[in-house]
């Protein structure tokens, strides 16, 4: 049955997939100018400038929606900043080689407009529920958007394959990584976290729902960040003379393939883009759509605006988080003693900072990873509400807490293939919708530009 699910994985995250991806990244990239570079003043004013410097705006005068747009940045950090920067970027170089980050690069740079797109598509369709939150994504933008039976089957079958990805993100990748983390540190047992992040999700969801969720993520993601970020820079820097070997093959087996070293088998090249791909997307989620989901519930007074939030997210999590992460795993020297996963990167920081490094690390682990499974649940209630009703949801909300019991048990290398198969589900409808309601995103970013000068 794994064996299966490898080959599934590996025909999903092919040559076809790939194109789609990168194709429809830059089509949506030379429409726009290529935004994402050409207008970096203007997303730096409009995101982290209205954030933290002069140009900040009050909640009163962000606009209609459900949470703030700090609050809304947090809570997608949350669930993008997490065990696919740790235990994903390590993943792709303990299989697919250094080449791997290369493009893991390539899908962020052309991801950024993918992601805009996503946000602000998903503002402009989202809608009010009964219950007085907003609703939207890309099973919403597919459905009004496309209109008829297309843009029915396929909002549909976009939700059903989100439902399946967050349920194997959220609840199977993240709590497997939150409990291997804390048995290989701690030394706490894999059943018992399971149970501790049960009782404490189910604390902060049902007490407060979104509204709660994106207050805890608002405190807890910006000190997480700048921690794992701090113990990277700490790795890299004690061994800041391998830095232009790491350097040197990133880009020489992003277009050879790697040779067995120690405990590495070796990779091809297609590997290299497959698996860096596939964790760059699972990353970022940039074409996944899913971090939308999210942004529809924040208060903007424009979807453009609220899109260019979309591209410093996919800045942060990948050039930045991603590449320190595979620096500190590079330059280290432990990418080829055979390990994989989050353990690779817990070697990475032992072997600079010793037993007070990997507390410092598994710390952050499960910061992120728990902050990442209370993220998702945004979107777990989003695929609920568009399947099921509005008032489904406070009933199969129940679910989202049941299978981290079984995943704090699963092989990791299960779950990853698991991951990425339903991110190839996920991807191509997004991506479809995406192209043919280009139009529409580049009236909208037209229509924000316009109005800003």
């Amino acid at each position: 049955m794994f064996d299966k699910l490898v080959s599934i994985t590996e025909f999903l995250w092919g040559t076809p997939l790939m194109i789609l991806m990168i194709g429809v990244g830059l089509y949506l990239s030379a429409r726009t100018g290529f935004f994402q570079f050409t207008k970096i003043g203007t997303i730096w004013k409009k995101t982290m400038g209205e954030l933290f410097g002069k140009n900040k705006v009050s909640d009163s005068a962000a606009g209609e929606g459900t949470l703030n747009p700090f609050q809304a940045l947090s809570t997608v950090l949350a669930g993008t900043v997490g065990s696919g920067n740790i235990a994903g970027v390590a993943a792709a170089i303990a299989v697919g080689g250094p080449g791997a980050v290369f493009w893991m690069w390539i899908i962020a740079l052309v991801g950024m407009m993918t992601k805009m797109a996503e946000v602000t598509l998903s503002v402009a369709y989202r809608k009010k529920g009964e219950d007085g939150e907003f609703y939207g994504g890309p099973m919403h933008y597919i459905k009004e958007g496309l209109g008829g039976p297309v843009g029915k089957f396929l909002g549909g079958f976009y939700a059903v394959a989100l439902f399946v990805l967050v349920v194997t993100d959220a609840c199977f990748v993240q709590t497997n990584t939150l409990a291997t983390s804390a048995q290989d540190v701690f030394h706490i047992p894999l059943i018992v976290s399971g149970i501790i992040l049960i009782a404490l999700s189910i604390f902060v969801i049902l007490r407060g729902g979104v509204k709660k969720i994106g207050s805890f993520c608002g405190k807890v993601v910006p000190p997480m960040c700048i921690l794992y970020i701090a113990g990277c820079l700490v790795v890299i820097l004690a061994n800041a003379g391998q830095i232009p070997a790491a350097f040197g093959m990133i880009f020489q087996y992003a277009f050879a393939p790697a040779p067995a070293v120690g405990g590495f088998v070796g990779s091809t090249v297609s590997l290299a883009i497959g698996r860096g791909a596939s964790r760059g997307i699972f990353s970022n989620e940039a074409g996944e759509g899913t971090a939308a989901t999210v942004h529809a519930t924040a208060q903007t007074d424009h979807p453009a605006h609220q899109g260019m939030y979309g591209i410093l997210e996919v800045f942060i999590d990948t050039i930045i988080v991603c590449t320190l992460t595979a620096l500190a795993i590079l330059t280290s020297g432990v990418w080829s003693s055979g390990e994989t996963g989050v353990v690779l990167t817990f070697a990475a920081f032992r072997s600079v900072l010793g037993n007070a490094g990997t507390w410092i690390l598994c710390i952050a682990v499960i910061l992120f990873t728990y902050s990442s499974y209370l993220g998702f649940f945004v979107e777990y209630r989003t695929c609920v509400e568009y399947l099921f009703g509005a008032k489904s949801v406070k009933i199969l909300q129940w679910f989202f807490f049941v299978p981290p019991i079984i995943a704090v048990t699963m092989p990791i290398e299960a779950i990853w293939s698991l991951a990425d198969m339903a991110v190839g589900f996920i991807v191509i409808p997004n991506m479809l919708a995406l192209l043919l309601l280009s139009n529409k995103f580049v009236a909208l970013v037209k229509e924000y530009t316009g109005k800003e000068k």
